[in-house]
């Protein structure tokens, strides 16, 4: 099994002042070497002690 989680499409466009790339679960399964498989997939808000929002996505993929 392989979890990631990354920022969404929908997430900041930059993290600690650097530029962030962001992620659905296809793009980022595209992303993958090969022998994986999206299992499944959530996405998350999170809001920081600042009250701003990001957004998260999680993928579980397993060997094929």
């Amino acid at each position: 099994q392989l979890i990631l989680a990354t920022f969404a499409l929908d997430g900041p466009l930059k993290f600690s002042g650097l530029d962030v790339v962001r992620y659905d679960a296809k793009s980022l399964a595209l992303g993958l070497v090969e022998g994986f498989v999206l299992q499944e997939s959530c996405l998350e808000t999170h809001v920081t002690p600042w009250q701003t929002e990001q957004k998260f996505v999680y993928c579980r993929f397993s060997r094929s």
